[in-house]
């Protein structure tokens, strides 16, 4: 158990003291839940919890944590990849959890915009809008347990990107408690707003590091009364691209995800689960799973019967789910590939993006380099091939000591990046920064981009409380791995 400076315990008492007695949680084992993310890798035991009920509350906080220079960091659902949530500063951080804070406060069918807390979960939004027929289409594996602000805070990508956009296209407001308690309150749903500075897009994606965003305004979409779901198996990953350019012609913004797997993937998938066959007749290098959707009086299941139809020279199977049911369970490939990887044990993560067009090139020329330099080291490659992000995992070989899964990590991930810096892509497509990619993105940044950055960092949050180490590294150098 980390023992923090008297300094700071100090300070807690003081903070104690001066809030509403219910506010903060600060024995050992009430704080053990707020100490670890869900992948188990990174682990922190918080100076205190503090569980606000509105953004006034946390404005109060905030304001005592800046005067006594405590350092709070932010916590949603702990569903990140990146390390960002769990308490990391040498000196120990105020954890402020979102679970009190979890309301939906409206959702509006005809501005198409609904206003969420930070802290409600995701699937609840999701419902939300659906009561009112509409969509909240930022969707992913994990959306029963995360939380809005953490979605927001992240730039949380996922399986809707390619129609709707990252989360930074959907946010229409913010509600934001700034370092020192003063309350931004940029809570519009106004679609056109032109005066001077965006100013919510620099919290979005900022990690927790500028602000704390208590409340969201998000836009909705219709519903769609028609959803298509197929599985195709193809050659290659080029043949996959060749299909995903005629379906963007084809299909046109009906196209809400185009999903690429390769066929190692498929088998951890079914592999794990003795209800889950093999999809198609014969297994293919390439896989495809494709979902279009539609409301109004399009024959969604002719458009894509004709398009499949149309690309008989590249798919070389495939299965069109007859119900919801079965489109559910061809989902659920894609989703049993990401949980399963896991279950050995630990495994290297990547989120990696190339340009579209270089999507090919980069997925071959990353295998190669990975089968020459470490041949033991298992790729699991799949992605979102309409925004080119690419996740190529490494787990490590049956029987591999674990004492060298770091070293197999490090060199593998070097590898991986090195090609991403060739095709002019990024280490991080949608999982963000944090601790974990840190010393990546320091590497590669350039000298300008790091000083805009600090400068932005040091208007917001002068005092570096607000997840010190994240993203940037820490202004005194303390900050922990």
């Amino acid at each position: 158990m980390n023992a923090f400076p008297p300094l700071q315990e100090r300070a807690l008492a003081a903070l104690s003291a001066a809030m509403p007695a219910d506010l903060l949680l600060t024995e050992g084992e009430a704080l053990e839940r707020y100490s670890r993310d869900w992948s188990g890798e990174h682990y922190g035991r918080p100076l205190a919890v503090a569980r606000p009920r509105s953004a006034d509350e946390l404005s109060r906080l905030m304001a005592f944590c800046h005067e006594q220079k405590i350092h709070v960091v932010p916590q949603g659902g702990l569903t990140g990849l990146v390390g960002a949530a769990v308490p990391s500063y040498p000196g120990g951080e105020v954890v402020v959890s979102f679970e009190r804070m979890n309301k939906v406060r409206s959702v509006n069918p005809i501005d198409f915009a609904m206003v969420v807390e930070a802290g409600c979960i995701l699937e609840d939004a999701k419902r939300h809008a659906e009561a009112a027929d509409c969509i909240l289409p930022i969707t992913f594996g994990a959306q029963g347990t995360c939380r809005i602000g953490g979605n927001v805070s992240t730039n949380a990508g996922g399986f809707n990107v390619l129609r709707y956009g990252m989360t930074r296209d959907l946010v229409l407001g913010l509600e934001v408690v700034l370092a020192d308690g003063r309350i931004w309150n940029g809570l519009r749903t106004l679609r056109k707003d032109n005066r001077g500075y965006d100013l919510k897009q620099l919290f979005i994606g900022s990690e927790g590091t500028l602000g704390i965003i208590t409340a969201v305004a998000l836009k909705v979409f219709p519903k769609p009364e028609q959803v298509e779901t197929a599985l195709v198996g193809l050659a290659s990953v080029d043949d996959a691209m060749q299909l995903y350019a005629r379906a963007r012609r084809q299909c046109s913004d009906l196209l809400t995800a185009f999903e690429l797997i390769l066929r190692g993937g498929i088998e951890i998938a079914i592999d794990a689960r003795d209800d889950l066959p093999d999809p198609l007749s014969k297994a293919y290098p390439v896989y495809v799973l494709i979902e279009a959707s539609a409301a109004g009086r399009v024959d969604l299941r002719a458009l894509l019967e004709g398009f499949l139809g149309d690309a008989a020279d590249l798919v070389l199977d495939g299965v069109i789910a007859s119900s919801k049911a079965q489109g559910d369970r061809l989902w659920l490939l894609r989703e049993m590939m990401v949980e399963a990887q896991g279950r050995g044990g630990r495994y290297l993560r990547t989120d990696v993006s190339v340009s579209i067009s270089s999507l090919a090139a980069f997925v071959s020329d990353t295998l190669n380099a990975l089968s020459q330099k470490h041949p033991e080291a298992i790729a699991v490659t799949y992605g979102h091939v309409g925004d080119g992000n690419i996740h190529l995992n490494i787990v490590p070989p049956a029987g591999m000591p674990v004492d060298q899964f770091d070293s197999l990590f490090h060199a593998a991930e070097e590898v991986i990046f090195d090609i991403v810096d060739k095709h002019g892509g990024s280490i991080s497509a949608e999982h963000g920064i944090g601790r974990v990619k840190q010393e990546a993105f320091l590497k590669r940044a350039d000298p300008l981009t790091l000083e805009l950055s600090r400068r932005i960092k040091d208007a917001f949050d002068p005092r570096h409380l607000l997840s010190e180490g994240r993203i940037l590294a820490s202004a005194d150098g303390m900050a922990e791995g």
